[in-house]
Parts: C-alpha cells; structure tokens; sequence
C-alpha cells in the first residue's frame, strides 16, 4: 500500500508540474499585449514599456515561468493585471461561492442519480427501466444554459419564489445565500445526474451477472439482499469514478451558469480574465482547477482500496 502511494503521489507531482508548463506555454502565445490592453490603443509606446516593466512582461519567459512557480509554492499566485490586488485574494473571493455551488450540484446528482439507476437495474427490460432511461437520455441532450433559463423563468419570474440571479453574499446569512443558489444547483445538477443515473445502473446490471452474484442466490439470499449486500457494493468502482470526474467538471465548468445567474464565481473571474487578458488570474485559477482534478482522481484511487479490499493487496 505504501508503494502505491508513492507512486501516485509521485506521478501527482509531476502532472501538476507538466500542467504548469503546458499553461504558462500555451498563454504565453496568445496574440495580445496585456499592458497595450490595458492603456488603450492611444497610449504611447514608452507609456506601454513602463507598464510593461512594472508589471514584468519585459522579462524572459522562463524567468516570468519560474517567478510564477516559486511563488505558487509559496502561496502567492501574483497580482491581477486588470484588479491590482493579489490573486489570491481574487480567488480567496470567489471560491466561496463556487465551492458550496459544486457540491451542492454533486449531492443533488448522487441523491437523484444513485436510487434511479439501481431502480432502473433492478427492473432490466421492464416499462419503468425504459422510462428511466428515456429521461436521463433528455437530460443528457438538453443543454444546463437553456434548463437554466427555463428555470428562471418559472420560479424566479413566474412563481418569484427564489431570487433570478446575483449572489448576496455569506454576510446575509445561510438562507438568502442557499435560495441564490438552488436554481444554478439544479441547472447542474440535472445532465450530472443523467450520467451518473445510467452509469450506476450499467454497473449493477454487470454485477448481477457474476458468478458470486449465482453462489449468493443458491445459498438462499433473496434477490434484494443480494442486490443491497452484494452487487451494489462492487457497482460502486465506476460510480465513485465518475462523481470524482464530476466533481472536477462541476467546479470548473460553471462558466456559462455563472454567467447566466450573474454568480461572481471562479468560472466567471476566469471569463472575464481571458477578455481582459488578465494572465496571473487565469493562469493561477486554471493551474488551481487542474489541481483539483489530479487530487480528486488520487482520492478516488484510495476510495477504491476502501470499497474493494481485493485491490489493497494488488496495490500493496
């Protein structure tokens, strides 16, 4: 177990330094002079190379690089061209609200998705199993910034009965902040749900199918205990997997919900970044998502270890 490990905190550390790279590299040539941006384009050219000095795009690239790095590993992911305050207080801001709305996404995913898809494989072939599967089909096709839209418009603007969009702030306190949020929530949570939904019910089926599975029925276990003590155990490898992936997309890919609630969260600093060519923030906010990612899908390994204990032998 030791050795594993080892070695994933090894292949960690050196997928976050690959992504540093690749993410400083591919900003690095985008058309665009952030202080030209910044000044207008009236502004003289010696008025453009003292900014350029004072924000350090004079620098060479690998000094600008390895600044950025070292000062990461320090915690300080430098200051934002557009804000001029530090970057960590930009996303310090801005995680607060992103944070809360992907997990509560992933929990309405997980309490939605899980009960459907092991009903929907506990009754394979049925009329309920091809009702289920119809609906999580139309909530994989319909797109969230639309569902998005069409929940405001019934319980913002027709029923008024949570806020249409902004953010209040957790200083209003818990619940104006939660009902800010329930619709973006849903919004997300509705194609996560369809995915995981199908997914868990793929994975029980598979799971009835084994040879254990035959061995638990022959010894007298009823089709429901072997379905809760048996096979919905192992079905849970796959599912773990994609809610830690789901996990990772929900944090970073709020950008259009965002948008569409007027959320001043991470995916709407970063937007706004790319459009002001505001690098630190948008190097620093995607190095931080990819962060995420990597460390979830290390966590997922180790839940496997917990969920099988036929595998802690194999990764010892």
């Amino acid at each position: 177990m030791l050795s594993f490990l080892a070695g994933r905190l090894f292949s960690l550390a050196i997928t976050l330094a690959l992504a540093t790279f690749v993410i400083f590299a591919m900003l690095e040539i985008l058309p665009g002079d952030p202080a030209r941006l910044m000044l207008g384009i009236n502004a003289t050219q010696d008025a453009v190379d003292a900014l350029r000095q004072q924000m350090g795009l004079n620098l060479p690239a690998l000094v600008r690089y390895w600044n950025w790095v070292s000062g990461m590993a320090t915690g300080d992911f430098g200051r934002s061209y557009t804000y001029s305050v530090p970057v960590a207080e930009l996303i310090g801001e801005r995680i607060v609200v992103s944070l809360p709305l992907a997990l509560i996404s992933l929990a309405l995913s997980t309490l939605v998705a899980i009960p459907v898809g092991i009903y929907a494989a506990s009754r394979r072939g049925r009329g309920a199993d091809t009702a289920v599967m119809a609906a999580t089909q139309l909530g994989i096709a319909i797109p969230n910034f639309w569902f998005a839209l069409l929940l405001v418009y019934v319980f913002a603007v027709a029923l008024r009965l949570v806020p249409a969009g902004g953010f209040p702030g957790w200083d209003a306190g818990l619940w104006p902040c939660l009902k800010a949020l329930v619709l973006p929530s849903i919004a997300l949570a509705l194609p996560q749900a369809a995915i995981l939904s199908r997914v868990t019910r793929s994975a029980i089926i598979e799971a009835l199918g084994d040879d254990y599975i035959r061995t638990a029925r022959a010894k007298g276990l009823t089709y429901r205990q072997t379905l809760w003590r048996h096979a919905l155990r192992n079905a849970m490898i796959p599912v773990v997997t994609i809610m830690g992936l789901q996990f990772a997309f929900l944090l970073a890919g709020t950008i259009i919900i965002e948008n569409v609630f007027y959320l001043p969260g991470l995916g709407r600093l970063v937007f706004q970044a790319i459009t002001q060519h505001d690098l630190p923030v948008v190097q620093s906010v995607v190095i931080l998502l990819v962060a995420t990612v990597v460390i979830i899908n290390f966590l997922v390994d180790l839940a496997y270890a917990v969920i099988d204990p036929r595998l802690r032998g194999r990764q010892s």
